[in-house]
């Protein structure tokens, strides 16, 4: 079992170097509140248990040479995200740099124990490449509401059969390390916190667009999780009156009319109606349409393709706009499958929060695409359980 922190100030020292790399003990005294002398207690104390260890002696800042301290290059997190069609896995080494990648088609409606099967195998793989002995803790992701602090799946909507199912408890066996698991959204957030294109910003809204719509709520550097871990779960707010069907049992939901399914879904119906040859064309091909090909079809500038985004962009973009008139945040970041939509979807989405939320709120706003694509969420769960690797036992 890796060893853990004894204390606060270990911690914080811990994710100081997590997040900054390699740093001298000068350096970490000028971002801790700590005597010198009890600073050179508590990294002794690290470098005791192997967590951390030496790297050599820093640039003199005038006077003796300090040296310089880094976590341990041994260590190994395994991020987990788990979509409703598709898994990534990867490593990361204790900075959180991924070492390895894997993808893998699945439909997370086989259920937990088909699915973790593949993870298992995935994990296992990814060790034979050479990337990891072992692992020091994993973060899973699922898309659905998660009760946190047991690890559990709560009524997830699209994953029947996992309900209540102990994902921590039965991957923490087969792992044999720590693990920690959380909605696909809120990882995706922390993924985009750590490395993406939320790096600065404290209070931020991350949403994620794929077979369902989810949204990651950052307040103050933390994710925000709600009491019954269901925050965030924006596909369920009205987004037409008495207008679609919802898998939830609702009409009008904003995910039965933009999601990745939803405008799948749209394009089939616009291409066996003759309304556009390019869909037309590619539903012959394949049998079937996804968002990938309305991406495509809209990049060839095929207008129902085009039309369809810009429509999908107006209904999401006005749910943001009541979300940012309700929680003034520094910056929205759209991810997700659907993302391949790109600038067409951001202009159209753009267009209706500026026209409906106040000045004040928009005035300074940026609304972006995630930096990180598909490995945004894996980053985000080796972050979640680096997190609590890196406090206190």
């Amino acid at each position: 079992m890796t060893a853990r922190p004894e204390n606060a100030h270990q911690a914080r020292l811990l994710r100081l170097l997590r997040d900054n790399g390699s740093n001298s003990r000068a350096q970490l005294g000028d971002l801790v509140d700590l005597s010198r002398s009890k600073l050179a207690v508590e990294v002794d104390r690290l470098l005791e248990t192997g967590l951390v260890v030496a790297d050599g002696l820093a640039p003199s800042r005038g006077g003796r040479r300090s040296h310089n301290i880094r976590l341990a290059p041994t260590l190994r997190f395994l991020g987990v995200d788990i979509g409703a069609t598709s898994i990534d896995v990867a490593v990361t080494n204790a900075e959180l740099e991924v070492l390895g990648h894997l993808n893998h088609p699945m439909d997370v409606r086989e259920g937990p124990v088909a699915v973790f099967e593949q993870v298992l195998s995935m994990a296992a793989k990814l060790k034979a490449s050479g990337v990891a002995e072992g692992f020091d803790g994993a973060g899973i992701g699922v898309p659905g509401p998660v009760r946190f602090p047991e690890g559990v799946p709560v009524a997830p909507p699209i994953m029947p059969g996992w309900d209540g199912f102990p994902v921590r408890e039965a991957l923490s066996q087969e792992l044999g390390c720590p693990v920690m698991v959380d909605n696909d959204v809120n990882l995706m957030a922390m993924g985009e916190q750590h490395a993406g294109v939320a790096r600065s910003v404290g209070d931020f809204l991350c949403v994620k667009i794929g077979t369902g719509i989810g949204c990651g709520i950052v307040v103050g550097g933390e994710v925000h999780r709600g009491t019954t871990g269901s925050a965030g779960d924006i596909g369920h707010i009205q987004a037409v009156p008495d207008g679609r069907p919802c898998a939830c049992g609702n009409r009008g939901c904003l995910e039965a009319h933009f999601s990745g399914a939803a405008l799948a879904g749209d394009a089939e119906q616009a291409a066996r109606e003759g309304r556009s040859a390019q869909l037309a064309a590619r539903l012959e091909t394949a049998g079937r349409l996804t968002a990938v090909d309305v991406s495509a079809a809209a990049a060839a500038g095929d207008a129902v393709a085009l039309e369809l985004i810009r429509e999908g962009g107006k209904r999401l973009g006005q749910v943001i706009a009541g979300l940012v008139s309700f929680f003034n945040p520094g910056l929205v970041v759209i991810g997700g499958g659907v993302t391949g939509l790109g600038h067409t979807l951001l202009a159209s989405v753009r267009t209706q929060v500026y026209r409906q939320s106040l000045p004040l709120a928009t005035g300074n706003l940026p609304i972006v695409l995630g930096e990180l694509g598909p490995v945004a969420g894996a980053i985000g769960a080796a972050r979640l359980i680096s997190d609590h690797v890196f406090s206190p036992a």
